[in-house]
């Protein structure tokens, strides 16, 4: 059932389905940058309050996490580009109806469906990435993954310039909403249409060295989720920083990963899998030490800087290394890993608040670094993982 198997080996793929993986995730980054912007519009045209927000947001992962398994399935049965180009039609068209929709029960049904569509993405990108990287005999994942943060960049960025230029966000949202489509339009030809065998299971429990990447995987996202919630209430109230200068931690952290990640494929070819995982949970366990202890702003700075360089490869190199794994199918492992990872960004953000209410923000930190440093067994996990 490892990608030894060859039903995995037959896909051949040449520049254009390299070009057309790397773009799925450009296009969902670009995707989900558009609606972020549009919250403070919606939040003011539904005239609520930030707690009922956030109960409207919660959909969005809850849904996304209800739909992963589901995308396994739908994998199985009308193969990854079917999944994909089908998700990303939807997700376009309900980036629209989100932007024209004034009524709160309307807003939760599509955020459900938003949700839906980017868990149906997530996991059929990443499996698509998964068998491309594999025929393609080198290292790409880290790329990918950087890729989707370029998007976020390009969908935010451009959403600012169309808004600045008097558009509303029903144009804005109809525009960003065209470029998606011409973009899978061109890319989406060349995804890979891999369903897996004809006897694997598409969904299955979490076994053997799939659920240690898929821990790892929640603990990173944890980590993502935690600068970004809570970096700004750490200098703010912890460090006495100046208010406006309360996203400069995340804001560093952001790049510092985009840096690294496009640098990402070059690292893991140079160390393997298994150094990169241990040196970046290493590395990144001490940023989160480092924010604790120094109390500087710019020497701060450096500790959000480590943090990224961290995270960066561990999700990406995770993804890789199911190639290797013989304990569940393809599709199973990629839609198991996916599921656990957004446990951390969908359960992330009420674990950690009640621990810094509890206990105090700075607990939060320790908790993380001390997250990280279990990684360090991955020395002998990946060994395992590339035989079990």
């Amino acid at each position: 059932m490892g990608l030894v198997d060859d039903y995995l080996s037959a896909y051949k793929v040449g520049k254009k389905e390299q070009m057309a993986a790397r773009m799925a995730f450009f296009i969902s980054g670009f995707a989900v940058a558009t609606w972020a912007p549009m919250i403070p519009a919606v939040k003011d045209k539904l005239q609520i309050g930030a707690d009922v927000l956030g109960m409207l947001l919660l959909s969005i992962g809850i849904s996304a996490f209800i739909f992963m398994p589901l995308a396994g399935m739908l994998s199985r049965s009308y193969g990854c580009k079917k999944v994909l180009r089908t998700a990303i039609a939807v997700m376009a068209a309900d980036l629209i109806i989100l932007s024209l929709l004034g009524n709160i029960w309307g807003f939760l049904v599509f955020l459900a469906v938003f949700g839906a569509a980017m868990g149906c993405i997530d996991v059929n990108m990443n499996l698509n990435a998964v068998i491309v990287e594999n025929a393609s005999k080198k290292r790409m994942m880290s790329g990918m993954h950087a890729l989707w943060s370029v998007g976020c960049f390009a969908g935010a960025g451009l959403f600012s310039l169309l808004a600045k230029a008097g558009l509303g966000i029903t144009v804005i949202a109809a525009i960003h909403s065209l470029i998606v489509i011409v973009f899978t339009v061109i890319y989406s030809r060349h995804f890979l249409n891999f369903k897996g065998a004809g006897n694997e299971k598409p969904i299955a429990v979490p076994k053997g060295i799939v659920v240690f990447f898929g821990v790892l995987a929640c603990i990173t996202f944890l980590g993502e989720g935690a600068v970004m919630d809570w970096s700004g209430v750490l200098l703010t109230e912890v460090k006495n920083t100046e208010l406006s200068l309360a996203g400069v931690g995340y804001a560093v952290f952001s790049v510092a990963m985009l840096c690294m990640r496009l640098l990402g494929d070059k690292t893991v070819a140079v160390l393997g899998e298994e150094k990169t995982l241990v040196f970046g949970s290493i590395i990144g366990a001490i940023g989160f030490l480092s924010v604790i202890f120094l109390e500087n702003f710019y020497a701060i700075q450096l500790g959000f800087v480590l943090m990224g360089l961290g995270l960066a490869n561990i999700v990406p190199t995770i993804y890789s290394l199911t190639k290797y794994q013989k304990v569940m199918p393809i599709n199973a492992a990629v839609t198991a890993i996916t599921s656990m990872g957004y446990t951390g960004v969908i359960l992330g953000p009420a674990v950690l608040g009640f621990v810094a209410h509890g206990f105090g923000i700075m607990q939060v930190f320790y908790l993380l670094a001390g997250f990280l440093c279990g990684p360090a067994t991955a020395r002998g996990v990946c060994r395992s993982g590339r035989g079990c």
